[in-house]
């Protein structure tokens, strides 16, 4: 699958997201009534297709781009365990760092990891995932983010 079609089954299949594109990453928000402020939101699926916030999974090959999903910790755990992950805000690491490091190789594309440096935040990742692994593996979990951003956005519109 490529960037516009992941793209295109999130902002298809889930109602009230926003989607803002900076730089060429697209960051997906639940956001029904278009009421949240912009400081207030918090995405809970990203595209990224470069470097600039880690360098672990060499987004600069071409074609090459990486879905992440926060998908709380029960779900995150259920998938990695409590994986290894490389030291939190330590990118520059990224270029010294082998896949027997972690046990995950961040650079693999079609395999379903914990996100290199927001893993400690229970987000998943994958790069450049195959229709089959997109069916089977990201499609439930691109559900059950969503329906955690939408439980959140629920909690918080109670206490208005």
């Amino acid at each position: 699958m490529n960037e516009f079609e992941v793209n295109q089954y999130i902002t298809e299949t889930f109602t009230g997201v926003d989607v803002v594109v900076a730089s060429g990453d697209s960051f997906f928000f639940y956001n029904p009534d278009t009421n949240i402020p912009p400081d207030h939101k918090f995405p809970f699926i990203t595209l990224v297709t470069s470097d600039i916030n880690d360098q672990f999974s060499n987004l600069k090959r071409p074609e090459v781009f990486r879905l992440n999903i926060g998908v709380g910790k029960e779900t995150f755990r259920s998938l990695f365990g409590t994986p290894k992950l490389p030291p939190y805000g330590d990118s520059a690491l990224a270029s010294d760092t082998t896949a027997s490091d972690y046990g995950y190789d961040f650079t693999a594309l079609d395999q379903l990891m914990p996100h290199p440096v927001y893993g400690r935040m229970y987000w998943a990742c994958i790069l450049n995932p195959s229709a089959e692994t997109f069916a089977t593996k990201v499609q439930p979990l691109l559900a059950k983010a969503y329906e955690m951003a939408v439980s959140k956005y629920e909690r918080k519109a109670d206490h208005r």
